[in-house]
């Protein structure tokens, strides 16, 4: 069983930038994959950016690619996701997700979930 809880989101300015954080727990945490999606009302859940179990391999959407930075720190069994040059599109609940195998692009293939973070860009 792996637990996970966001922190971080809040209300920015567009341009501007957020850091959200993932903690996790339960015994085998740090053998999981782990990515960020995001939700905004009336969508579905997307995908914005993925990480391997030894934070070498990064995956991003194509719509946060160079302005989003997925990273891991295995030794506090903790995810991060820092947001830069923030838009209104980017507003959402956010959701750190942990999953063993699989796409990390599919939401239905991860294990557990954060209960998500609010993120709203103001223009």
């Amino acid at each position: 069983q792996v637990q996970l809880v966001e922190s971080g989101g809040g209300l920015v300015q567009a341009g501007g930038s957020l850091r959200l954080s993932c903690a996790a727990s339960g015994r085998t945490a740090s053998s999981y994959r782990m990515g960020w999606f995001r939700q905004a009302p009336g969508k579905e859940r997307e995908f914005v950016a993925g990480i391997s179990r030894s934070g070498s391999n990064t995956y991003y959407a194509d719509s946060v690619k160079g302005r989003f930075t997925i990273s891991s720190d295995n030794a506090k069994n903790s995810l991060y996701l820092q947001m830069n040059s923030l838009k209104p599109e980017d507003s959402a609940v956010y959701y750190c997700a942990a999953h063993r195998r699989g796409s990390y692009y599919d939401p239905s293939g991860y294990d557990y979930w954060g209960q998500g973070t609010q993120v709203t860009v103001s223009s």
